[in-house]
C-alpha cells in the first residue's frame, strides 16, 4: 500500500498516541513478573539479597495501604472502595483524557503511559492479592526525614513516581515556553505601535 504525504501526519499522530501504551504494557509485565519472582523465591518478611552492606535490600513484604502504608488499617470493604474502585475510576479518566485531548506533548503522553502502567500494576495486586501489594526494594535513607530506610517499593511504585515527576517538569517547561511566547508576541505588538 502506497502512502501519501497527507497520510503521514495521521500515521505519526497514531504512532504518538499508541506507541507509549506499549511501554504501559511492558511496565505492567515487568512489575508483575518481578513480584512473582519475589513471592516464589523470598519468604515473606525476609531479606533475600543485600547490596552495599545494608544500603539496598531485595526483600518480600506486603502493603495493604497505599504509599507509605497509608490506610493499611482500614476495613477491607473500605480499602476496596478507596484503594481499588477510586483509583480505577481515576485511571479510566486519565485514559479518556489521554485519547481525547490533542494538547499533550509526545513526552507528556509517554509520562502518562508510565504512570498508567504503574497504577495498573499495583491495581492488579490489590484485586488479586488479598495479602496486599508486593513490595520488594528497600533503600537505606540514613535518617533523612527521620527515616532509616525508605518505605519498600516495587516497579509500579517507581514508575508512578518517575512518570509523575517527569510529567510535572514537562508541564512546568510547557508553561514557561507558553509564557515566553506570549511575552514575545506582546513585545512585538508594542514595538509595532
Amino acid at each position: 500500500m502506497n502512502t501519501t504525504a497527507a497520510d503521514r501526519p495521521e500515521k505519526t499522530k497514531n504512532l504518538n498516541l499508541y506507541l507509549p501504551l506499549v511501554l504501559t504494557a511492558v511496565i505492567i509485565l515487568a512489575d508483575q513478573l518481578t513480584k512473582l519472582l519475589i513471592v516464589a523465591n523470598i519468604p515473606y518478611h525476609t531479606v533475600g539479597f543485600a547490596w552495599g552492606g545494608d544500603f539496598l535490600w531485595i526483600l518480600h513484604t506486603r502493603n495493604l495501604g497505599v504509599a507509605f502504608s497509608i490506610g493499611y488499617g482500614l476495613p477491607a470493604a473500605v480499602r476496596g472502595i478507596v484503594f481499588v474502585l477510586l483509583p480505577l475510576a481515576v485511571l479510566a479518566g486519565v485514559l479518556v483524557y489521554y485519547f481525547r485531548t490533542s494538547e499533550l506533548s509526545v513526552l507528556q503522553r509517554w509520562c502518562i503511559a508510565v504512570i498508567i502502567g504503574g497504577g495498573l500494576g499495583n491495581q492488579i495486586d490489590r484485586i488479586f492479592r488479598p495479602q496486599g501489594v508486593v513490595d520488594f526494594v528497600s533503600v537505606k535513607f540514613y535518617g533523612i526525614m527521620g527515616l532509616e530506610r525508605w518505605p519498600a517499593f516495587n516497579v509500579a511504585d517507581a514508575s508512578i513516581v518517575v512518570g509523575g515527576i517527569l510529567l510535572a517538569f514537562s508541564f512546568l517547561l510547557q508553561g514557561r515556553e507558553k509564557t515566553g511566547k506570549e511575552e514575545r508576541m506582546k513585545n512585538e505588538v508594542e514595538n509595532r505601535e
